[in-house]
């Protein structure tokens, strides 16, 4: 039975994080993948954990932010973030970028341009549309060549068979219901096309919701509503579209996921954040995201006749 709010809003305490991470690594040392010792050190710093519960302070509740408002705050900030996931995409894009065929590509949810520039280099006729104006601001700062409208991924303003690919990165986790996006990305794509799609898995292991705290640009602070969706659900959304499955990879994070360099020390105010959380509980962090996959790439073909 769910006890969350009807208005939306969460609650977020560093200390259940910390302790959720604890659990993650521990059911992983349980099924054998860690030994006796690790099992005991991290008993260990549960117990200390609880113990230095005031230094983590208490818990915040957090309310939701549009998706626009989250990214027009992040947007000055974005690109040099050390963002795992960066990595992952374009380790993941570069050689599906190469095989496209020479067309026009939109770019669907193109933040601030990173993915544009890409298909830009390829000589591709790039379209890029976004909810968020902070976002296209600096993607066309970014990508001068290409064209960049304000756009909805379920509304797109496009004309019917406008391009011949769609790549949509690190976006559809923001919503709730894939169908919509992949009946619109048909409408303006021409049969024979390639739909390339990225997305981001959770950092919240085992929960379907997937909010990022942000900031927006008139200072309110709370958390984009994110979804991570079961494979399933992309395949149920794509296939009823005339799409086939060309290609499904996934990247994950690797034995360490927590920057050496970063000591625990005071939280910031507001609601925790997860980086600044890791480091009190090093080990668990990393043994509990260890091999789990950051994001999904999936190349779907439209072909209408099938």
């Amino acid at each position: 039975m769910s006890t969350s709010p009807t208005d939306g809003t969460i609650h977020q305490h560093p200390l259940a994080y910390l302790l959720g991470l604890e659990g993650v690594a521990l059911m992983r040392a349980f099924a054998g993948e860690h030994d006796r010792a690790f099992t005991e050190a991290r008993l260990a710093e549960v117990r200390s954990l609880l113990d230095r519960a005031e230094e983590l302070g208490d818990g915040v509740d957090v309310a939701p932010l549009p998706v626009s408002d989250g990214y027009d705050g992040w947007a000055a900030t974005y690109d040099g973030e050390e963002n795992g996931c960066f990595p992952m995409r374009d380790d993941l894009l570069a050689p599906l970028l190469d095989d496209l065929a020479p067309g026009p590509v939109l770019d669907a949810a193109c933040g601030t341009g990173a993915v544009s520039a890409q298909l830009a280099a390829r000589d591709h006729e790039v379209i890029g549309i976004d909810l968020s104006e902070g976002m296209l601001s600096r993607a066309r700062t970014a990508v001068p060549e290409a064209r960049f409208e304000r756009g909805d991924l379920t509304a797109m303003p496009l004309a019917d068979g406008e391009v011949l690919h769609v790549v949509c990165s690190l976006a559809l986790t923001h919503l709730p219901d894939l169908a919509p996006f992949f009946a619109e990305a048909a409408r303006v794509m021409r049969p024979g096309g390639r739909l390339i799609i990225l997305d981001t898995r959770t950092h919240f292991l085992g929960s379907p919701r997937y909010p990022l705290v942000k900031t927006a640009p008139d200072g309110r602070v709370g958390y984009v509503e994110g979804h991570c969706h079961g494979l399933g659900e992309y395949l149920r959304a794509a296939l009823p579209q005339g799409y086939v499955v060309r290609e499904c990879l996934e990247g994950r994070h690797g034995e360490r996921t927590v920057d050496p360099a970063h000591e625990a020390g005071p939280l910031t105010p507001g609601p925790p954040s997860i980086w600044e959380l890791h480091p009190w509980a090093r080990e668990a962090t990393d043994a509990a995201k260890a091999g789990q996959a950051g994001v999904v790439c999936w190349v779907f073909e439209l072909r209408p006749e099938v």
